[in-house]
C-alpha cells in the first residue's frame, strides 16, 4: 500500500487543530512510533519528566536487543546486566519478577521506571524497606530464610552492573567479577548470623516483615545499596 503521506499531501496542517494535525502525522509517518506517556509516568515517582525521556532512551536499547517489541523479556535482562553473557542467577530473576508487575512475563516501560524508581534518592524509606524485603524473600514466602541472605550477596553485584548501564560511574566496572563477589564463605557466614541475631527476635529461624522493617529502622546501613546517587 505505501505510506498514507502522498495521499494527504494536499492537506494543509495549517487548517487543523492540533489533535487533528497529530492524528494526520501519525497516519502519514511510514514508521508508527508510540511514545509513552512520560508526564503521566513521571508522576508518583521522584523522576523528573526529562528523566524519564532519558530512562526511556536506555529502557529502548534493552528491549530491543533480543526481541524488538519495546518489552523487555528476561533474556533481554539477563544480557543488559551480564553484558550478552547468559548466566543464570536466581537472584536475577528474581527482580526481574519484582519489575514485571504485571506478572506477564515482560516489562514494559512504565515497569521499569516504577521499579527503577524505588533506587531514587529521595524516595520514601519505607518503599527501600518493602522493596529490599521481597527482593530478599526469593521464595516468596513471606519470611527471609538464612539460604535466601547467602544469595541475596547478588545484589551488590547487580547494582553495581546497574550502574554501568547506566554509563555513569563506569570504574565500578573494574571491581566487577562477574562469576560472584570476592567473599570467602566463612565470612558470609558470619554475616549471616550477625544479621539473624540481630533481626530474628521471634526466634523462629526466619525474619517476616515487621522483624525486617524493625532491623533496617535500627541499621540504616542494610538500605544503603537500596539508594543509586547517580539516579538523581
Amino acid at each position: 500500500m505505501g505510506c498514507l503521506q502522498t495521499k494527504q499531501a494536499s492537506r494543509s496542517l495549517n487548517s487543523l487543530d492540533t489533535g487533528e494535525a497529530v492524528a494526520l502525522a501519525a497516519e502519514t509517518s511510514c514508521e508508527k512510533v508510540d511514545l509513552p506517556d512520560f508526564v503521566n509516568i513521571a508522576s508518583g515517582t521522584p523522576f523528573t519528566v526529562s528523566e524519564v525521556e532519558a530512562l526511556h532512551d536506555l529502557f529502548r536499547k534493552i528491549s530491543n536487543s533480543v526481541v524488538k517489541d519495546n518489552l523487555i523479556h528476561k533474556e533481554e535482562f539477563h544480557r543488559a546486566l551480564f553484558r550478552n553473557k547468559m548466566k543464570q542467577n536466581l537472584f536475577v530473576d528474581r527482580v526481574f519478577d519484582l519489575f514485571d508487575q504485571k506478572r506477564n512475563g515482560v516489562i514494559e516501560f512504565g515497569e521499569f521506571v516504577r521499579s527503577l524508581s524505588v533506587f531514587h534518592p529521595d524516595a520514601p524509606e519505607e518503599q527501600k524497606v518493602a522493596f529490599a524485603f521481597k527482593l530478599y524473600d526469593l521464595g516468596q514466602t513471606g519470611f527471609i530464610e538464612r539460604h535466601e541472605v547467602c544469595i541475596c550477596f547478588s545484589f551488590r553485584l547487580f547494582l553495581t552492573i546497574l550502574r554501568y548501564m547506566f554509563q555513569l560511574k563506569q570504574m565500578v566496572l573494574a571491581l566487577l567479577d562477574e562469576s560472584d563477589l570476592d567473599i570467602t564463605g566463612d565470612a558470609v557466614e558470619v554475616i549471616v548470623n550477625r544479621t539473624f541475631d540481630q533481626a530474628d527476635t521471634k526466634g523462629d529461624g526466619r525474619i517476616d516483615e515487621e522483624e525486617w522493617t524493625k532491623f533496617a529502622k535500627d541499621n540504616p546501613y542494610v538500605l544503603r545499596n537500596m539508594t543509586l546517587p547517580y539516579l538523581k
